[in-house]
């Protein structure tokens, strides 16, 4: 699901979700490009079934996605889906859900930091390949009398932000990880049968989650602490997250079923 920053014989590296093309904004050469306006821009994500989180977006995401912690390093995650490759929340034609949150990770495309290992500093890039991306009469250019557009700007801040968002969140996550506070954990469904019967529960995912035992055991000064800094709000909208499991497995089996009745209709 992720895929490289650039190719293996450029000098820049990572590997960032969504992205196919990306390539270091450049003056010169991107001196003719600009963006299509859409009403339905959001089709780069809608086979995508989580996207990165950050702290800071706990509280309205919960809302709408469960919120997991995720690998080696507890990433966070706001599950948009049940199935790999389906996107609950944004249709194939690139239209968000009405109301729904829209991550800064999704709001962040098709603009994104990547580290240039020959300069060794950060540049920004964009995915060369966005569809909205075109030289042929564009709404919006990226640049202007050869200096950013106030859109490109405005995207180069938000860049700015995001990467300081995601220094926060890396350690709210080790906060959670020194005080020992996350558990893994399973959602399962058990299918009901036509006639009522309840089937084997099936594994839906496992991933990290903060265990509400150990959040208790916490001595008060702690959790004090934890609610002066802010940091406890943020786990209780990660744990009410974790409700919404159930809302999209019911809305996965219903789309199912759909799918099974409209060839025999």
């Amino acid at each position: 699901m992720a895929a490289d920053v650039q190719p293996a014989n450029s000098p820049l590296s990572g590997q960032v979700l969504l992205y196919v093309n990306p390539e270091p904004l450049d003056s010169s050469r991107h001196r003719k490009l600009g963006m299509l306006r859409s009403d339905r821009p959001f089709s780069f994500a809608a086979r995508q079934h989580f996207v990165p989180l950050h702290v800071g977006e706990f509280a309205p995401a919960a809302t709408n996605y469960p919120i997991i912690f995720a690998g080696e390093q507890r990433a966070p995650l706001a599950v948009m889906g049940v199935n790999a490759g389906e996107n609950l929340f944004i249709s194939a034609e690139g239209v968000f859900r009405t109301g729904a949150y829209v991550p800064a990770f999704i709001r962040r495309y098709p603009f994104v930091v990547a580290r240039d290992q020959q300069l060794d500093r950060m540049v920004v890039c964009i995915d060369r390949d966005f569809a909205l991306f075109t030289e042929n009469k564009p709404d919006v250019m990226l640049f202007e009398d050869g200096q950013p557009s106030a859109f490109t700007k405005g995207c180069i801040d938000f860049c700015s932000q995001f990467d300081a968002d995601s220094q926060m969140t890396q350690s709210f996550v080790k906060l959670l990880g020194d005080l020992d506070l996350f558990e893994s954990k399973q959602t399962t469904f058990a299918p009901r049968a036509a006639d009522g019967t309840t089937g084997e529960p099936q594994l839906v995912a496992e991933y990290f989650a903060v265990s509400e035992e150990r959040l208790k055991k916490l001595p008060d000064a702690k959790l004090a602490e934890l609610r002066d800094n802010g940091a406890l709000a943020q786990i209780y909208a990660h744990m009410v997250s974790l409700y919404g499991w159930d809302r999209l497995i019911l809305e996965t089996i219903e789309r199912n079923n759909l799918a099974v009745q409209v060839p025999n209709a």
